[in-house]
């Protein structure tokens, strides 16, 4: 019996390889996509020749990303049509239309970079992503970040929240966490940002320096740079801005988040029930006498309803659930 074998159709491939040729130029590939692409590649040696030729023509569009999108798109419509005119091949109009919609899609993803892209997490849920550079981007619950990307730096804005950073050291393009009035400027570092509020930030560095430039909120205050190192927490309140050391201990109570957990160690009640109302919606209300009773234990985010029911029986309190909004805590 003979076996007919179907070969795709070049328009096909075309499409393809301008897919794959925008997916790199986005940024890093994960190890998945990497084979994947390489799977393509070896599939068919027309894969590779139609992707080496919008490599081509993609890293020419590079000069040009300085001009107007219809500029762009008009200078590679010309170049297309006086190239098939010359060619006259069925084969290249595809070709040729393919590169067009490379254009139209390489002039849109350049917006879209240019826009930034928004990751968040609701309440109770982390998150962690890696990003186009393969910095790495771990959001805590109710959190909200967006990145801009150019070819001259990394901006990352936190709008709300709070994020632990692992950035890619790249001299060519730093790397900038904007938060409130501070911005947070990194080199192949680890740190979390918290903002607490507009004017309230925290940063904490578990690894490498980070350098902090605080806005303080008044025209006649210039802006205050500090340096902040590995085992520091620098914390900003209006015009207040405090540099202290933090144990490893205390800084790995502070990122047990990244690993769903919440780590107290004779903490006072109301900086506790504060943490823990982040993974909730309901409202907790301490009583007078309760707040400044110690807790110490290691509890799950995702486990509210486990929280109070360890306070109760650590601590002599009354834990009640007025109504699925409200928690109170009221001694025993």
């Amino acid at each position: 019996m003979n076996r007919v074998v179907r070969l795709k159709p070049q328009a096909q491939i075309d499409e393809e390889a301008a897919v794959w040729t925008w997916r790199l130029d986005a940024g890093a590939l994960s190890a998945a996509e990497r084979c994947e692409f390489e799977s393509w590649l070896r599939h068919d040696p027309r894969h590779r020749r139609a992707f080496e030729e919008f490599t081509r023509t993609w890293r020419s569009l590079e000069r040009l990303s300085e001009i107007k999108r219809e500029e762009k798109i008009a200078t590679l419509a010309r170049a297309t049509r006086q190239w098939s005119v010359r060619r006259r091949s069925p084969a290249l109009w595809a070709v040729a239309a393919a590169v067009c919609l490379a254009v139209v899609g390489g002039a849109w993803l350049w917006q879209w970079r240019m826009r930034g892209e928004v990751f968040t997490t609701v309440v109770g849920q982390e998150r962690t992503v890696t990003l186009a550079d393969g910095s790495v981007v771990a959001l805590d619950t109710n959190t909200r970040i967006k990145v801009r990307f150019t070819r001259t730096r990394r901006d990352i804005y936190l709008l709300r929240g709070e994020a632990h950073f692992h950035d890619v050291r790249d001299q060519a393009r730093p790397f900038y966490v904007h938060a409130g009035d501070a911005r947070v400027q990194a080199i192949g570092t680890q740190f979390e940002v918290r903002l607490r509020a507009d004017r309230q930030v925290d940063v904490l560095v578990n690894q490498g320096l980070v350098e902090v430039r605080a806005e303080l909120g008044s025209a006649s205050m210039p802006p205050r740079v500090q340096s902040v190192s590995a085992g520091e927490q620098l914390s900003i309140d209006g015009a207040r801005v405090q540099v202290k050391a933090v144990s490893p201990r205390q800084i790995a109570a502070d990122l047990s988040w990244r690993y769903g957990a919440l780590v107290f160690d004779n903490e006072p009640l109301v900086r506790a029930a504060a943490q823990v109302a982040r993974y909730t919606r309901a409202r907790i209300v301490l009583r007078p006498g309760v707040g400044q009773l110690r807790i110490s234990g290691r509890f799950r985010t995702d486990d509210v309803r486990g929280f109070f029911k360890a306070l109760a029986l650590a601590l002599p309190v009354r834990v009640t659930r007025v109504r699925p909004d409200l928690i109170t805590v009221e001694p025993r």
